[in-house]
């Protein structure tokens, strides 16, 4: 089976990629490094030919609404053009665990808050549900991987404030094994939730994520401090029970992900790979 990958140079779906190519199926990868690019169209009528699914793994590069709404608007109307010019079976898109509940506008928020980024998402979302494409959205928690992430966006001086409600998080590579379940899988035309095989207050995860790293950083659960800035309710993170779990513990990653890297490749084509994150 031919699968297109939408993003298949990032995180998620270079792991995508190899993921599905190890099963046996045709995986491509299409970005603007390889000459798709959604935004204006290009390259898309020749990569989709023979393919009889498209997953869209890509991500908007600015958190700010408009642009996030013009990047997922743009790319998601483009897409299903050219799907239905290629007769695509089944279209298959990332998205977030809580997408609806983040989006939410509270009075709390400031004037520019990262609900603008999850109100783009809910957009996204209805467009791949409206068209005629057969469907399925995948809503994952956060990935292991951006537990720095969080904490960065989080600090003030040397002390991390988030609120301790819960999370389940869950490993990228975990991620990737779920998506490519569902792309090669019938459409569900709705939603499939994911997340990790265990919860977590936000601030124990960030905890455990800087002890990890040696950063010594103070967390500290404060209710009012929300997360990424923004006030969320006790189960706004976490996936319903129905959810499909990873295998990955966050213990067994941090063990992983601190073991040194074997470098095997040449100066020039680590900077392809930077440039391709």
């Amino acid at each position: 089976m031919k699968i297109v990958v939408i993003g298949g140079t990032g995180l998620i779906g270079s792991k995508l990629v190899s993921k599905l190519r190890e099963h046996g199926h045709e995986a491509v990868p299409a970005s603007p490094n390889s000459g798709v690019n959604t935004l204006t169209g290009e390259g898309l009528a020749e990569v989709l030919k023979g393919a009889s699914v498209v997953v869209d793994v890509s991500n908007s590069p600015s958190f700010e609404e408009a642009e996030a709404m013009k990047f997922f608007t743009t790319a998601t109307n483009n897409l299903i053009r050219y799907e239905k010019a290629a007769g695509i079976l089944h279209h298959v898109a990332l998205s977030v665990v809580g997408t609806d509940r983040l989006a939410e506008r509270k009075p709390s928020d400031a004037e520019k808050t990262i609900r603008g980024y999850f109100r783009a998402k809910l957009m996204q979302e209805k467009l791949i549900a409206e068209s005629s494409i057969p469907y399925s959205i995948v809503h994952a928690t956060q990935f292991f991987e951006f537990v720095k992430s969080i904490a960065d966006a989080s600090t003030s001086g040397t002390t991390v404030r988030v609120a301790p409600v819960l999370i389940q998080p869950m490993a990228a590579d975990d991620v990737a094994s779920a998506v490519g379940r569902v792309a090669v899988g019938s459409p569900v035309n709705g939603i499939v939730e994911v997340g990790g095989p265990q919860q977590f207050r936000l601030d124990e995860f960030v905890r455990e994520g800087l002890r990890a790293r040696n950063d010594s950083r103070t967390v500290v659960a404060d209710p009012a401090a929300g997360y990424y800035g923004v006030e969320v309710d006790e189960r706004a993170l976490v996936p319903d029970n129905d959810a499909r779990l990873g295998e990955i513990h966050f213990d067994t990653w941090l063990k992983e992900s601190a073991k040194p890297a074997v470098n095997t490749a040449s100066p020039s084509a680590e900077k392809a790979v930077a440039a391709a994150r």
